[in-house]
């Protein structure tokens, strides 16, 4: 699952996802996506941690995805985006 809607930071749009593994607990993902049309480029990051709840995984995806846009503004040569 993923968040109702994609999240715009300004520069970069970031979708929370969540997926329910076979035992019952949660992962969670974050696509980060930059540009429009063919220049676009999307980068999914899958996330170590597991939950016990979709939210939570919701929740933490969206967490580090904008903690990992703020530390890449801060220092653009340091992170691409």
């Amino acid at each position: 699952m993923s968040y109702p809607f994609p999240l715009l930071d300004g520069r970069c749009r970031l979708s929370p996802l969540s997926r329910r593994l076979d035992d019952g607990a949660f992962s969670a993902s974050v696509s980060i996506r930059r540009g429009q049309g063919s220049a676009s480029t999307d980068r999914v990051v899958r996330l170590a941690p597991r939950f016990d709840s979709e939210g939570d995984a919701l929740a933490y995806a969206l967490q580090q995805a904008t903690t990992w846009i703020t530390d890449a503004l801060r220092q653009p040569s340091a992170v691409a985006l």
